[in-house]
């Protein structure tokens, strides 16, 4: 997938970092984080690359734990792919920003053509940046500034990218996903609410959308498997989180429901899409 107008292109590898030992006692995970439950942390992260290889078929790499890098495993924050290239970030956290060097010698280790941001004004987290298939959509939040989505544009010239004010707490991501190839799904807060209706004024693409109760329910990821004649997956919260919006997940009647939960991951700012990166092409070997 590299043109304008091909949607969301069919996967074939996923990236993910495992979960260290000092997320449990909370050493280095940043002020208002609590200690994790280490075993159920790393069970909800295994069970997620298990679903990613075997469920989906993607081939999976996963980076080592790294003690220092206490939220390491959140590597979607790190950079955003798309087609063979990828824009490595800089997140707003000066205390992650190391996070990314395993992820660009991964991601340069498949072949894709890896774009940095040279500027030090720029910040920019990945789960601030929805893909649709068709554009671009950068949350401007806390982590995520006006120069961080100028280099976006810069990097992604074949498609249009556009803005998007986040008023609340969260990445863009964290209240709003694709559902599918032309539904956006987001959350039922008042900030979720207000980011749908720019991204709709703001479009010259028509989506279908729907409304869950919960915000985190709609960080989810549509994802179209290699193997031919597979129909889309879409991976999601459940596992016994956010009950509430299991039933209007239901209403999305042209995937694979897969659910996932990251419960205790949450604890840390982890959501579902920030705990893997995916890659829409068939890269370099």
């Amino acid at each position: 997938m590299g043109t304008p107008g091909e949607g969301l292109g069919r996967c074939s590898h996923a990236l993910i970092r495992g979960v260290p030992e000092s997320l449990a006692s909370g050493e280095g995970a940043g002020a208002g984080i609590p200690a994790l439950d280490l075993a159920k942390a790393q069970r909800e992260h295994g069970v997620l690359g298990g679903k990613l290889r075997q469920r989906l078929g993607l081939q999976l790499l996963e980076l080592p734990p790294e003690e220092s890098l206490p939220l390491g495993p959140l590597l979607g924050d790190t950079a955003v792919i798309q087609g063979d290239t990828a824009l490595i970030t800089r997140p707003w956290s000066p205390a992650r920003r190391p996070e990314v060097d395993g992820v660009r010698k991964a991601l340069q280790d498949l072949g894709l053509r890896i774009v940095e941001m040279g500027d030090e004004n720029a910040t920019l987290d990945g789960t601030d940046v929805l893909f649709t298939g068709r554009e671009f959509f950068v949350g401007l939040s806390k982590w995520t500034n006006h120069r961080g989505a100028e280099i976006v544009a810069d990097t992604f010239r074949d498609f249009a990218v556009s803005t998007v004010p986040v008023s609340s707490s969260s990445h863009l991501r964290g209240f709003c996903g694709m559902g599918g190839p032309r539904t956006v799904v987001a959350g039922s807060s008042e900030a979720a609410q207000k980011a749908v209706r720019a991204m709709a004024v703001l479009t010259d693409h028509p989506y279908a959308s729907l409304t869950l109760p919960d915000d985190a329910a709609a960080d989810c990821l549509f994802l179209r498997p290699g193997l031919p004649g597979v129909p889309p997956f879409l991976l999601h919260r459940g596992g016994g989180d956010l009950p509430n919006s299991q039933e209007a997940l239901q209403k999305l009647s042209d995937v694979t429901l897969v659910p996932v939960s990251c419960s205790e991951l949450e604890k840390a700012g982890a959501g579902l899409s920030s705990l893997c990166l995916v890659l829409s092409t068939r890269p370099h070997s």
